[in-house]
């Protein structure tokens, strides 16, 4: 019986030695991988490794596209009710139009001082406008004898802005709306025509002309 205890132990006894040899192994095995990894700074970088910079991509930078002549309309509408439901003054039709949409009709004076007349031409609407007046893209800084002067503005996908001076001049009118106009025009006659007993009026029509007086008969010669 002796033996056979002693047997027991020594069997037990080897099991547990192989069973702590096995983690011993294991563990060493486990510290020299971790020592095979590659050592990082604070920073994230391996000292040992040749150093790169860093790439830093720009992301393109492009001019923001505006929204259709619709979608501006649609949007000064909501824009408009939205100015009546709170009771004060509604923006001006102006701010949906782009500046490459108008055209400069005519120049004149006011009490205000220097007015315009633009056309939007894609709706072939008419406004008066004033120095100070916004646009969608812009704004109507002064008005001149014959050309308007604007503030561009330019809006890029990052949002900064770029802000420009645009000239508008004065539209001149075409050659067959001068023949149109010349045509219209009154023409300038004299107010009488002398033996003919009609006179032209500033209208244009014809009027009776008064009858000069009677001219006297040529006194016989003396013979």
């Amino acid at each position: 019986m002796n033996y056979k205890t002693a047997i027991r132990l020594l069997a037990a006894t080897a099991t547990i030695l192989c069973a702590i040899a096995f983690m011993a192994f294991t563990i060493a095995a486990q510290e020299q991988n971790e020592d095979k990894k590659p050592v990082m700074s604070e920073k994230g970088r391996d000292p040992f490794k040749h150093y790169e910079p860093v790439r830093k991509f720009k992301p393109v930078v492009t001019k923001l596209e505006p929204p259709s002549i619709q979608v501006r309309i649609e949007r000064y509408r909501a824009q408009k009710m939205t100015a009546a439901a709170a009771h004060v003054a509604p923006p001006k039709p102006t701010t949906a139009l782009m500046l490459n949409e108008i055209q400069v009709n005519g120049i004149f004076r006011t009490p205000r001082g220097w007015a315009a007349m633009v056309e939007a031409t894609p709706i072939k609407l008419s406004y008066v406008v004033y120095p100070g007046e916004s646009f969608f893209d812009g704004q109507l800084v002064a008005i001149e004898e014959s050309r308007l002067v604007f503030r561009r503005d330019t809006v890029w996908t990052d949002g900064h802005k770029d802000k420009s001076v645009e000239v508008k001049p004065l539209r001149q009118p075409s050659s067959v709306e001068a023949m149109t106009s010349a045509k219209a025009a009154p023409t300038d006659a004299p107010a009488s025509q002398s033996g003919a007993g009609v006179s032209v009026s500033s209208g244009g029509g014809s009027v009776a002309a008064k009858p000069g007086p009677p001219e006297k008969p040529a006194s016989p010669e003396k013979q």
